[in-house]
């Protein structure tokens, strides 16, 4: 697999494109929606509500956790996982300002 040489991007951009990787499976996406409805959730809940395995969903929360966009805690065996609030915010402002940049061309393509 080739390098991506992401030290000749900007900080700012090799974080966006962590998250927006981060967001790129559809499971991921389910995921986050489930736990913006219930606004903290237990593993467990989503195996239930999504209808993937727990090995499956597991790894899932483990991308969402490592990009930043959900935060856990451990009580036994039961994980409960919910939005970050501060990475969530911070993307949100990214990506309202990535697609805000854009300026159409009046005679382009």
């Amino acid at each position: 697999m080739g390098l991506t040489k992401s030290e000749i991007f900007s900080a700012e951009q090799n974080q966006l494109a962590q998250l927006l990787k981060a967001l790129a499976h559809p499971a991921r996406i389910a995921i986050l929606q489930q736990l913006m409805k219930s606004n903290t959730c237990i593993c467990g809940d989503l195996v239930e509500e999504l209808g993937l395995a727990q090995a499956t969903i597991s790894q899932h929360l483990k991308e969402l956790k490592n990009a930043g966009l959900i935060q856990g805690t451990i009580d036994g065996v039961s994980v409960c996982y919910c939005i970050n609030p501060e990475t969530w915010k911070m993307l949100e402002k990214e990506t309202s300002g990535f697609f805000a940049s854009f300026k159409p061309a009046i005679n382009c393509c």
